[in-house]
């Protein structure tokens, strides 16, 4: 009798510790599920030469909560230079009081009538030269945010970490542009490249960090594929672990064009223009399981090409993958040439 009711209680207790488990396990799973589930915090760049798509978009957001107007470059003189059509943009949409607006600033400087150089590291070298230099350079980047009636700065200052003299002068300079931001009550992002060596820098607190999680394939690649799959994206949100807790993942639009015979006809394309593509040479595109892409082959006048591009569910999917590793902050480069954006979620 006492054998048996031993073996009762040691079967209840088993019970118990059944459901006690399965318990905690089904509040972990639906952790993660309404992780996933939860919507993501909605940023975008608005870029000045697609200035009537974008806008049109950007009425369409209305969970929108940042607004990077892109961008500030450098004129022939190095004087920082507010395109007109981007001066058009922040008229258009910059009244708006429900979401940030920032004006971006990137090292691209025109080196002719109709020629930008892009990523310059020569004109970056000049603005961290002395302090006195960067200071002239932080002063007239808030003056221009300021005068943009924008509610913070953003830097997108681009191969930086290929040269150690501008390297160093950029990790001089984002501090010093952080304190002067916060007393003109500026707010202040910097955009990173995926390849930016996370491990061995101590960046600031204070600034959100906006990681690039695109261009694993682009146009500097001979082989065709995704701007960003599973794996790539995987090893990116683990990088990015040393970064301040304020940051945010930026995915990419629209795709990329391969001539299989020659790289320097590959360029970039929106949703809208791959999908036309498709229709146009009656290839019916399909999707990657990696990278949830959309992927089609054509030819055309005897060359073959081959394309990869974005669409809602593909970026939906990315941002699935930042969420469940507790990135719920996403940047999207950028609006203009999207069919369903107001659907990313």
């Amino acid at each position: 009798m006492k054998m048996e009711k031993y073996q009762k209680s040691k079967f209840i207790t088993i019970i118990c510790m059944v459901i006690l488990l399965a318990g905690c396990n089904h509040d972990s799973q639906a952790a993660v599920i309404n992780n996933t589930a939860a919507s993501a915090q909605i940023s975008a760049w608005l870029a000045y030469w697609d200035v009537p798509d974008a806008v049109r978009e950007v009425k369409g957001l209305q969970d929108l909560r940042k607004l990077s107007y892109f961008a500030v470059g450098f004129d022939q003189g190095g004087q920082l230079c507010i395109p007109d059509d981007l001066t058009e943009a922040l008229r258009q949409t910059g009244g708006r009081t429900d979401y940030e607006k920032y004006l971006t600033f990137v090292n691209d400087q025109q080196v002719g009538e109709d020629k930008m150089l892009l990523k310059d590291l020569g004109v970056l070298r000049k603005v961290f030269a002395s302090e006195q230099a960067m200071d002239k350079h932080i002063a007239e980047i808030l003056a221009l945010t300021s005068a943009a009636k924008c509610d913070g700065v953003e830097i997108d200052y681009e191969t930086i970490w290929k040269d150690a003299r501008v390297s160093e002068g950029f990790l001089k300079f984002i501090p010093r542009l952080y304190e002067r931001a916060k007393a003109k009550n500026l707010k202040l992002r910097v955009v990173l490249e995926p390849s930016t060596p996370f491990a061995r820098i101590n960046f600031i607190e204070g600034p959100e960090y906006v990681v690039m999680f695109y261009n694993y394939h682009g146009t500097h690649s001979i082989t065709p594929g995704p701007k960003a799959n599973k794996t790539f994206i995987q090893r990116v949100l683990k990088n990015i672990a040393t970064l301040p807790a304020t940051r945010s993942v930026a995915f990419s639009t629209g795709g990329c064009i391969w001539e299989l015979k020659s790289i320097k006809s590959n360029r970039f394309l929106t949703e809208k223009e791959a999908a036309s593509l498709a229709v146009e040479n009656e290839a019916t595109p399909k999707r990657d399981k990696e990278s949830q892409c959309l992927v089609f082959d054509y030819v055309l006048d005897g060359r073959a090409y081959t394309v990869w591009y974005a669409d809602r569910e593909t970026l939906n999917y990315w941002i699935s993958l930042a969420k469940a590793a507790g990135e719920s902050n996403i940047s999207l480069w950028r609006l203009g040439g999207n069919r369903d954006i107001h659907k990313v979620k």
